[in-house]
């Protein structure tokens, strides 16, 4: 129906009682005639103006005055309102009336003080974003279920105990976020969101879960961390297109089996844990991330080697007095994290040498008499008297020349790294003043780098070049910035800069939207942007600890990717320090709290 007719005929005038006194003005409301969209976050709204929800009926005030408008003037021509942002608001209460918005197709209630929600959401039927989180909501109406084109509900931080029964009529949702409730059992029509690809289900009362999640067969990311779970159900294993799986903070007594063919990263930080079976370990044949820290485990099983894919193992704070040597022989560990475990026979200085140091002292350790058989057959010496183990490059694909104080790498070495297809260069712990420029002849194929502990005063462009690059790490050099073509590292995931000289957050980071892993302690930086970090959507770790910090900003709250943020040892007075020692889940809360209402 157009506009014109709405205005001689107004079907539902009923609706026309008494306005309340609206506080936005003639010009916003006719701005958001044209464009289709209305922003009135952070208003201080108790509740929304009456004009708001007849945007699409009444006429503009100018209407009745003035009849000559110009062509940007035809109110009769102009849009309906598709998307309503009423955020960081002091709403209590939504109306019927949102009913006269049919057209919505984004609402946007996030941060107010709602504790129900109208049952004539319902008739939004071209909703496919709503936003509910940070409200005081018990009860989730039915009639949202009929939401037929909704893509992604935001309930987190609410009051909800139960969930409707008819969730499930919700074919087309793709993320659901349930975080921060109360939840202690799931629908079983759960099961039936097959477009479902993102569940939070962190922070509530969950005691298992229900055999249903088996049919969420396009689901990648499953958040369950903070629960009450004492055991994962062999059936999760059906869930094909998970990669991510965060069972953090709850009572799980024993490594769960999970042949999940895509499984990738899987956390099981700050549980009950004391063995790894072999059975449960040989399922993991794609994981790359292994997540055991704060566990009991005592023994680290052989098989762990068999992890071939294996970049990342965390096995901080357990009962491990051992480690197998084969573990040096997994081809792809970057990251091996073994503070706060009682190791015989490992010099403590080893272990804060770093994950390389630690594979190179394991890998010694393998019979001697191999070792002497690789030497001589494998390795040949250099003018320069530096060894060059070719085993290591035609074999393992990596290029090492570490711990020699040099200032330049040889050329005899990239000359051996011709045409191998190496994936791993450790330069570390040099006298290095500038980048090799040979490695961009290792562009097709190098994904790690490691020049830490040089004298690097700057990060040259050729670094720019490697467009495979996935870690680098250069952390106890003397960098200030980075150039900003590194944003054309488009797979980049982990870059570790501690121990440098920059006073502020590298501009180029918050372009570089792969980024999962941001290590920035030790420098000096006094600020960071909150809006432009959240969207680095993969964002999990970040580090800023030991900084110049004076303030962190609530929004930072907002990182929703944020599994792990370190601010200890700045200036800043809030949040107070009890608040920081218990985690990052603790401050990202506390900031969320502050938020302006």
């Amino acid at each position: 129906m157009s506009r014109f007719k709405r205005a001689g005929q107004d079907s539902l005038a009923g609706f026309m009682e008494k306005k309340t006194e609206s506080t936005i003005s003639s010009g916003q409301l006719n701005a958001a005639r044209k464009s289709g969209q209305l922003d009135l976050s952070g208003r201080g709204l108790r509740e929304v103006p009456q004009d708001v929800y007849r945007l699409n009926i009444d006429t503009p005030e100018e209407a009745h005055h003035n009849l000559s408008f110009g062509a940007s003037d035809r109110w009769w021509e102009q849009t309906d309102l598709t998307k309503l942002l009423l955020s960081s608001n002091q709403l209590t209460q939504l109306s019927d009336d949102i009913r006269l918005l049919p057209l919505l197709t984004t609402l946007d209630l996030h941060d107010n003080q709602l504790s129900s929600l109208p049952s004539a959401l319902g008739e939004l039927q071209e909703l496919q974003q709503l936003r509910l989180s940070h409200n005081q909501i018990t009860s989730l109406p039915v009639e949202v279920c009929t939401l037929k084109n909704l893509c992604g509900i935001n309930l987190q931080q609410n009051q909800l105990e139960t969930l409707p029964d008819e969730l499930g009529q919700l074919e087309n949702l793709t993320q659901l976020d349930l975080s921060n409730n109360h939840l202690e059992g799931l629908p079983s029509s759960l099961g039936r969101l097959r477009c479902l690809q993102k569940l939070n289900l962190c922070h509530n009362k969950l005691r298992c879960l229900p055999a249903c999640l088996a049919q969420l067969t396009n689901v990648k990311l499953l958040d369950c961390s903070n629960n009450q779970l004492t055991d994962i159900p062999a059936s999760l294993s059906k869930m094909l297109a998970l990669e991510q799986l965060y069972l953090r903070h709850n009572k799980l007594r024993f490594f769960p089996k999970l042949p999940a063919p895509a499984l990738k990263e899987l956390y099981l930080g700050n549980n009950h844990i004391e063995q790894l079976g072999t059975e449960q370990l040989t399922c993991l044949t794609a994981i790359s991330l292994l997540e055991l820290r704060d566990n009991k485990i005592k023994i680290l099983p052989e098989q762990i080697t068999l992890l071939s894919t294996l970049t990342r193992l965390d096995l901080t704070n357990n009962n491990i007095t051992n480690l197998p040597v084969s573990l040096s022989l997994l081809p792809n560990l970057t990251v091996l994290l073994l503070e706060g475990n009682p190791l015989r026979g490992i010099r403590r200085d080893l272990l804060t040498k770093g994950t390389s140091e630690l594979l190179k002292y394991l890998r010694g350790r393998i019979k001697e008499d191999r070792d002497r058989a690789d030497e001589g057959q494998m390795a040949m010496t250099l003018p320069s008297q530096a060894t060059v183990n070719v085993h290591n490059i035609t074999t393992l694909k990596s290029l090492v020349y570490s711990l020699k104080q040099a200032s330049h790498i040889p050329d005899e070495l990239f000359d051996v790294a011709a045409d191998q297809s190496v994936t791993t260069v450790n330069f570390s712990k040099n006298q290095l003043t500038t980048i090799p420029t040979r490695l961009v002849e290792l562009i097709p194929s190098l994904s790690d780098i490691n020049l830490g502990f040089n004298r690097l005063t700057c990060c040259g462009p050729d670094v720019c070049k490697l467009l495979q690059l996935m870690h680098i790490d250069l952390r106890n050099n003397q960098l200030r910035d980075l150039p900003s073509e590194m944003k054309n590292l488009t797979k980049l995931c982990s870059i570790i800069l501690n121990y440098n000289r920059f006073n502020s957050f590298p501009e180029v980071l918050y372009q570089i939207v792969s980024l999962e892993t941001v290590l920035l302690g030790n420098n000096q930086v006094d600020e960071v942007d909150p809006h432009r970090l959240i969207k680095l959507v993969h964002l999990s770790t970040l580090d800023l600890s030991n900084n110049d910090l004076l303030n962190i900003p609530p929004e930072l709250g907002l990182c929703a990717s944020l599994r792990c943020l370190s601010l200890e040892g700045n200036p800043f007075r809030t949040p107070r320090a009890a608040i920081v020692a218990k985690g990052t889940d603790a401050v990202l809360e506390y900031l969320r709290s502050r938020l302006p209402t």
